[in-house]
């Protein structure tokens, strides 16, 4: 199986907004324009997902509605509480047993649980540290064995949202 661990894009920072709620912070306009350029970059390595699965908050479900458009995915979108912040890589891995009988699923979250997440899958160690954190708008691919894994994953590839804004534009030229 392949995850695919997508940060949020650029969100709003709470003093610019009406409200005090952290789960409201929508994407900036700036992060809707860039995370729909960085989706495009996405469907250039034509995966063929099975899933897309959100954190709740608002930011997480507005990055994952864009890439879910990009890529024709709109129904197979999915909220998962458990992609929340504070949420815990265990209690998230349960919870993705769900889609243990998916090749493909591509997890839209938050820092720091996502490279909590990807240390773990690394190292099968709990409370490992990589020292990589996910840029607003990163992805990676991890391949596991099955969830929960039983064996350390294989990180395939970690990139950064300007190098898939890059793609996007060489798919334009």
């Amino acid at each position: 199986m392949n995850l695919y661990l997508l940060r949020h894009g650029i969100a709003a920072q709470l003093e610019e907004l009406s409200t005090q709620n952290d789960a409201d912070r929508p994407l900036t306009g700036k992060g809707i324009k860039r995370m729909r350029r960085e989706a495009r970059g996405l469907r250039r390595f034509n995966i063929p997902f099975d899933a897309v699965v959100t954190s709740p908050l608002l930011r997480a479900r507005q990055t994952a509605d864009v890439v879910a458009a990009a890529l024709g995915l709109e129904s197979s979108l999915e909220e998962l509480p458990d992609l929340a912040p504070e949420t815990s890589v265990d209690s998230l891995l349960f919870n993705l047993t769900h889609f243990k009988n998916h090749s493909h699923l591509l997890l839209v979250g938050h820092e720091p649980q996502l490279s909590d997440l990807a240390a773990f899958l690394l190292t099968l160690k709990r409370d490992a540290k990589l020292g990589v954190a996910l840029k607003k708008g990163g992805l990676c691919n991890i391949e596991i064995d099955t969830l929960p894994p039983t064996e350390r994953g294989t990180l395939h590839w970690l990139i950064t949202p300007k190098q898939l804004r890059q793609l996007a534009r060489r798919g334009e030229a």
